[in-house]
């Protein structure tokens, strides 16, 4: 069954910086990306703003190896979906 991630889909972009996520967060191979020595950088990438909005500046579209873009992210164990900061699109 797994546990309840956030309450509805749109809940996880509301407010300020989206909804609190709430329990584990599994790889496509079933690895808890959170505890997992695998997963060095818990990042979600999303290019997006607080309020849900593209950040056409910070989306590391376009991005190449050989430059020095930065794409919006947000380290997962501050709990909130997008109370992203700047990295740079190499981090893995």
């Amino acid at each position: 069954q797994g546990q309840l991630l956030a309450k509805s889909w749109s809940s996880l972009f509301e407010g300020q910086s989206g909804a609190t996520l709430r329990g584990p967060i599994y790889s496509f191979n079933g690895r808890n990306i959170l505890t997992d020595p695998l997963w060095p950088r818990r990042l979600a990438w999303h290019g997006s703003t607080p309020r849900g909005g593209h950040a056409r500046r910070w989306d590391c579209q376009g991005w190449r190896s050989s430059g020095a873009a930065e794409g919006m992210a947000t380290t997962l164990g501050e709990g909130r979906l997008l109370s992203g900061h700047r990295h740079n699109c190499s981090t893995p």
